[in-house]
């Protein structure tokens, strides 16, 4: 299944969501990156602030693969959906 993810806040509360299905704490997946509870708590709290590495690292240890598709504008605003800003 797809989750498109346009926001930081919808990445928040994937990781988690994922955390939780692969049937793991956060010390368990700290565990795993050699990181501190701590680090998987802040990460899950500010998922905007992570980096690629890291997310890469953690979405490996949750089974969590990471696409990216290009979308074309016309299907964003299909979607009733804003383009990001940078």
């Amino acid at each position: 299944m797809d989750y498109p993810i346009r926001t930081p806040d919808q990445l928040t509360t994937l990781l988690q969501a994922f955390r939780k299905e692969a049937g793991m704490t956060q010390t368990e997946v700290a565990q795993r990156l050699s990181v501190k509870q701590q680090t998987i708590s802040a990460l899950e709290r500010n998922a905007e602030t992570v980096s690629a590495e890291r997310l890469l690292r953690l979405l490996n240890v949750l089974g969590v693969e990471l696409v990216m598709r290009k979308v074309t504008p016309g299907n964003i605003a299909q979607a009733g959906e804003s383009q990001p800003t940078w």
